[in-house]
């Protein structure tokens, strides 16, 4: 049983931001996106665009709009400003695939992780723990590049744990880290020298961490193995392999590597997925905020975000200074889905350049009826997009050496879609409509006038911005369904989705506590070119009546959920909603929620988990069979004021650091 310890003090919600999150979230993990203009200044259809129609069109067909069940007011799509959150009073019940009791939604001031009755929670493996043989202990007062090189790196996002074909007792756990918060890490020094070996040092926490675990039996939490030949960092030092119909094109050749084909590390590594043949992809996201420069950025680099002065990474890699000569391609060779193979430490990783450069949150794979691999993936940024990949070739189920290596190309070559959507209001108590995936590139050739195919994968949002693509509020995780097929997709919010709906006096933007989509392939078939839609969750307070919310057709009580984040499907079907601002959104603690999505209780949110306060709750994985979830608990103690001599949390409590360490739980029953 871990115990928190009762000495933790909490620091106020200072500098909180008005739409989700605190402020140094927003530095550290995006630099201040959502305080810039947005990226997308295309001018193509909005999704709010689509979704107002839609609740327009069935007002005059209806003449009412039900806040809790068919409908939501206008008010809610235009913006409204909610009342302070209220006390839970009504109870959601007992159910979810686990059969737990929903727990209370927990106050943004609470530093425990909180599970329902009868579990517990334990910790796999945090920040600074040793990974790779020959790994010093983690000290916080003595961190170098040399030992974080070899050690957990920082703010887990994407986590799996991939059991061992016939030993269920041995696994490989894979874990993304995705960003730093520098000022929570070191003590604090105006000893220049120190402060560049800190830099170099949170360089070195980025990337990725395969880790060997092992149990005693399902009851059991798993435990990391130490010395294992599997246990491997993924650093800036890694080199990744570029495949795919853009390797080698100029604008992805550097005086580094001049062949445009080799590029060392990933970075800002957000969601992932583990594909149907055992490896493993993450999502390379908000990457422009590690480059000085360019001092003119052209329209394509502004659309990427190249406009920010850096982190000042080109005092340890000149690479990251854009001013330098030869460095000015190395941003077109970030952004991409990249995939490793835990299994083979010693295997470059690849980047796959078939499925288009944009910010990606993550990517998940399912099999066509005819065997092809389609990939979905969100551009997790204000007015971006939805996007499609299917593969070239198809999956060989045979389980050898030989399918495996095979199957392990599929990402190589094959189509890129990106969505538009369609409201068509004929649904009775429903958001819904239909949609199309719009062709970007086809059988190797570009589907965008006056774009070569090379040039719309590299720059893949503008070729998007070209076609119609519609513009959604920030299309995060993306995940289908292995029992039905349905797709979902997180949209997390959107700070600034109309001209018209923020001004000094009324910063709150609209869409401040997100939504989520489902979207059917038309006759269930994963490569074709047309989907309905619907929205399952339209996500806030149900007690605060200012902002109608919607949860599939659900009228009885539901747990409070702001900020849909990841996304996770069960094996019977159920999904799993992890969240991403709560606690500036509705004043709760992140949390992770269970959402049945077809019977009589569709759309009924419960909620299984919260993690402290300042956290976020990433990477969830539901393991029905064997009975657990894991969890990466990221940025604990994050709020604005909070400071390595004064935290706001003491996660994992045990006692190796006086603060907060980012980490990966599994919750299992007590």
């Amino acid at each position: 049983m871990t115990i928190t310890p009762e000495r933790r003090s909490l620091l106020p919600m200072l500098g909180q931001t008005h739409g989700n999150r605190s402020a140094s979230v927003c530095h550290w993990k995006c630099a201040d996106a959502c305080a810039k203009p947005a990226e997308n200044v295309s001018g193509n259809e909005r999704f709010i665009d689509v979704a107002r129609r839609a609740v327009a069109h069935r007002a005059s067909r209806r003449g009412v709009l039900g806040a809790s069940a068919a409908g939501v007011a206008l008010a809610a799509l235009a913006g409204a400003t909610p009342a302070a959150a209220a006390p839970r009073r009504q109870s959601v019940g007992e159910g979810g695939a686990f059969g737990f009791t929903a727990i209370d939604p927990v106050p943004n001031t609470v530093d425990e992780v909180t599970v329902p009755e009868g579990w517990r929670w334990e910790t796999i493996i945090a920040w600074g723990d040793p990974v790779e043989k020959g790994a010093p202990e983690f000290d916080a007062d003595a961190q170098t590049p040399e030992a974080q090189k070899l050690q957990f790196g920082y703010n887990n996002d994407y986590l799996d744990v991939i059991q061992f074909r016939g030993n269920r007792n041995r696994a490989l756990l894979v874990a993304n880290h995705e960003y730093t918060n520098d000022e929570l890490m070191f003590p604090p020094t105006t000893d220049p020298a120190q402060q560049l070996l800190n830099l170099e040092t949170a360089m070195y926490a980025h990337g990725m961490s395969v880790v060997e675990v092992k149990r005693r039996n399902v009851r059991d939490a798993w435990k990391p193995v130490r010395g294992s030949r599997y246990n491997r960092r993924i650093t800036l030092d890694t080199e990744f392999v570029m495949d795919g119909p853009a390797a080698g094109h100029e604008l992805l050749r550097t005086s580094e590597d001049p062949t445009g084909t080799r590029v060392h590390g990933t970075l800002n590594n957000c969601a992932g997925s583990t594909t149907p043949w055992g490896t493993v992809l993450s999502g390379e996201e908000n990457v422009d905020q590690y480059f000085t420069g360019p001092v003119a950025p052209t329209a394509r680099e502004r659309r990427y975000g190249l406009s920010s002065a850096g982190r000042g990474w080109g005092a340890v890699q000149s690479r990251f200074d854009l001013r330098n000569d030869g460095t000015r391609n190395e941003p077109n060779r970030f952004n991409y889905v990249v995939e490793i193979d835990p299994e083979n430490p010693d295997e470059a990783p690849v980047k796959h350049t078939a499925m288009g450069r944009f910010k990606h949150e993550g990517a998940h794979v399912q099999l066509s009826a005819d065997g092809h691999a389609v990939a979905y993936s969100g551009d997790d940024n204000r007015f971006d997009y939805l996007y499609k990949f299917v593969s070239r070739d198809t999956f060989d189920p045979a389980g050898t050496k030989a399918a495996r290596a095979h199957n392990k190309t599929l990402l190589s070559d094959g189509d890129l879609y990106v969505a538009r959507f369609v409201g068509d209001g004929t649904e009775d108590g429903e958001y819904d409509g239909t949609g199309e995936w719009i062709p970007l590139v086809v059988g190797g050739r570009s589907y965008v006038t006056g774009w070569t195919a090379a040039e719309v994968l590299i720059y893949t949002r503008n070729a998007a911005d070209t076609v119609g693509a519609t513009a959604m509020d920030r299309p995060e995780d993306v995940e289908p369904s292995p029992v039905t097929g349905f797709v979902y997709m997180a949209c997390t919010n959107n700070t600034a989705r109309t001209d018209a709906n923020t001004d000094e006096a009324n910063p709150r933007p609209a869409n401040k506590d997100g939504h989520v989509i489902e979207l059917r392939e038309d006759d269930g078939d994963a490569t074709g070119t047309t989907f309905t839609w619907n929205i399952i969750l339209l996500c806030g307070d149900p007690e605060d009546t200012s902002i109608p919310t919607y949860f599939g057709g659900w009228e009885g009580p539901v747990s409070p959920i702001s900020c849909p984040d990841n996304v996770a499907i069960d094996s019977s079907g159920g999904l799993w909603v992890s969240t991403d601002g709560q606690p500036g959104s509705i004043g709760y603690n992140d949390a992770l929620h269970y959402v049945p999505v077809d019977g009589p209780e569709r759309g009924r949110v419960q909620q299984f988990m919260a993690v402290p306060c300042g956290g976020e709750t990433c990477g969830p994985q539901i393991k029905l069979e064997d009975g657990y979830a894991l969890v990466a608990v990221q940025h604990p103690g994050d709020f604005s004021g909070a400071t390595y001599e004064s935290p706001a949390s003491y996660f994992p409590y045990d006692g190796k650091f006086d603060g907060p360490r980012p980490a990966c739980i599994q919750i299992l029953p007590a």
